[in-house]
């Protein structure tokens, strides 16, 4: 929001980083790591939508589907090919979590963009969370499933023998770097939307510019509500591709 400023000059300040502040839903003390605060209620009703969207699709099991029912097959369906598109059929007993990450992670971020709502993805606890948790499971499925031939991924065969051990190290960064890159996009993303709409909302105080930053917020809004959508996508394809190399490290 807005305020006038005082002390030297007379301005706007802004504060669109103040609706990202995690705080205590009974109290005002310290959080904790058990303290009950906005981020958990708003992962709590994250949740709550899922299971009431695939219960209410699920009861019926007509053979003409109802409006819930087609919902309910067009997320599942749309996971489900993308899974095993990209993993293969071996890939395809990982599913559940894999939709489950995208179904948290689709209600979430558009969940957050009700008023009054607060947005968890947009704190780099929560996405660090799914991302290092994406890594450490996939890594150990590359181990399990392969063995000491799950590091045959950063020795590119196909490339000139003096070159192998440079590419080598190259590709174990960019592996490590995996998790930190695969929860900060999302973060990030969900974040810069979000204050950009704070700012232009504190302009819409002022009345010589207020209807352009209307239109402005309508705009950002109409992005944020394409970017909810991208960035599950972009964060579950992303780990069906982590999969897929973990499967399959010689390809």
């Amino acid at each position: 929001m807005a305020t006038e400023a005082h002390g030297e000059g007379t301005g706007l300040v802004f504060h669109p980083l103040d609706q990202f502040k995690v705080t205590p839903l009974f109290g005002d003390g310290p959080v904790h790591w058990y303290t009950i605060t906005n981020a958990t209620l708003w992962m709590a009703f994250a949740v709550l939508a899922i299971v009431a969207m695939f219960v209410i699709g699920s009861r019926g099991r007509a053979i003409v589907p109802s409006r819930g029912q087609s919902i309910a097959e067009l997320f599942y369906g749309f996971v489900y090919k993308m899974v095993e598109d990209i993993t293969g059929h071996d890939g395809v007993k990982y599913f559940p979590y894999i939709f489950s990450l995208f179904c948290f992670i689709f209600f979430a971020n558009f969940l957050g963009l009700l008023p009054l709502s607060f947005s968890p993805t947009s704190h780099i606890a929560v996405t660090a969370v799914l991302g290092f948790g994406v890594f450490i499971i996939v890594t150990l499925i590359g181990f399990v499933k392969n063995g000491i031939g799950f590091l045959g991924m950063f020795w590119l065969k196909d490339a000139p023998l003096a070159l192998r051990p440079i590419i080598a190290i190259i590709e174990v960064i960019s592996y490590f770097v995996r998790p930190v890159s695969h929860s900060i996009r999302l973060a990030g993303n969900i974040t810069a939307g979000h204050a950009m709409i704070k700012v232009f909302a504190g302009f819409a105080a002022i009345a010589a510019v207020a209807p352009v930053s209307v239109v402005a917020i309508a705009a950002v809004y109409g992005l944020e509500v394409l970017v909810a959508g991208i960035q599950a996508y972009v964060f579950t394809i992303l780990t069906c591709i982590y999969l897929k190399d973990a499967l399959h490290p010689a390809h």
